[in-house]
């Protein structure tokens, strides 16, 4: 009997000193997990004439806490771009990711990941004016393989790698509910219209968005020539519409008016909800390329709202915001 339990003790020993060691490789990864489109959005602040900091994890993965010093290599990807559209969206290259132009960005090439600590954090310095979001501007990153053999990078693909779709925000982009907004063709005002259920609305500069006339989206391989331009003085509350192309024929009736409304939430008391409604909306506009040597004119008329949740715990802007 006593054999047995002493055979017992050494295998509980036995298993306790296996717990301690590492259950499997300290691998390096990015933290980016991939949406529905093979992407991570990250939402930047925009800033007409300074840069907007973005702290991308780095991490090591284990079961033990990573136990020594590590600088870990980073470097731009384009490789990685080029096979995401092509998986994507095969030979439609009007919808092909760009790569970020080096102009909109800075970063080290390394990051430091003090023993002890199973994270660091890529600084990635954003400066976004006169950027043109008609373009999908995506940064692809790789953890590089360290000749010293320091580090490992992690073996699957999409954990090694970030493909970050830059998204700039400003108080009024975002998604809008578009149920309110009616588009008929012109003359045909009466008639059953068409309505979009959601409609992006995309940073120009501080108080300027754009936004794709009537049901236009960003699959349309001709959107760049049908952007409305919406301006918001926060004073008047009135929005200002305009078009830089004169081919689509656009025409606003009257000044569309806007208003923003914070609540907070009746169960989450820490969750403020900020509401922006733009209304009065009416303008023409023709549609001259989707149908060759023929124009088709339409109406567009209702309103929108945006509704963005905003946790006030988190300090961080970009992380507060419910996306």
């Amino acid at each position: 009997m006593l054999l047995f339990v002493l055979a017992g003790l050494s295998l509980f020993s036995s298993c306790n000193e296996e717990w301690k060691d590492e259950q499997y490789e300290h691998y390096v990864s990015f933290k980016a997990p991939l949406n529905s489109e093979g992407v991570t959005r990250i939402y930047v602040r925009y800033k007409h004439d300074e840069s907007t900091n973005f702290k991308l994890p780095v991490i090591v993965s284990g079961s033990t806490t990573n136990d020594k010093a590590i600088t870990v290599n980073v470097a731009v990807d384009p490789d990685t771009l080029a096979t995401l559209n092509i998986e994507q969206f095969q030979s439609r290259t009007d919808l092909y990711y760009e790569e970020l132009e080096s102009s909109y960005f800075s970063m080290p090439s390394t990051v430091d990941i003090v023993a002890g600590e199973n994270t660091g954090l890529l600084d990635i310095d954003f400066t976004l004016q006169d950027i043109d979001l008609v373009d999908k501007w995506l940064l692809p990153l790789t953890i590089v393989e360290d000749p010293s053999n320091s580090y490992v990078p992690h073996p699957r693909k999409n954990y090694k790698k970030a493909l970050l779709r830059v998204m700039p925000f400003n108080d009024y982009s975002g998604t809008y509910s578009g149920t309110a907004l009616k588009t008929f063709l012109r003359g045909f005002e009466g008639d059953a219209a068409i309505v979009k259920s959601d409609v992006p609305v995309y940073v120009v500069d501080d108080n300027t968005v754009f936004f794709y006339a009537g049901t236009i989206d960003e699959k349309r391989t001709d959107r760049r020539n049908y952007k409305i331009y919406a301006s918001f003085d926060e004073q008047t509350k009135q929005v200002t519409l305009t078009s830089d192309n004169p081919d689509m024929e656009f025409q606003v009736n009257g000044t569309p008016v806007f208003t923003v409304e914070e609540t907070m939430d009746a169960t989450r008391p820490y969750l403020l909800h900020r509401y922006v409604t733009i209304s009065k909306i009416d303008y023409y506009f023709t549609d001259y390329t989707s149908v060759p040597n023929a124009t088709i004119g339409y109406t567009v008329r209702g309103s929108l709202i945006l509704e963005r949740k905003i946790n006030t715990q988190i300090p961080d802007e970009d992380q507060a915001i419910e996306w």
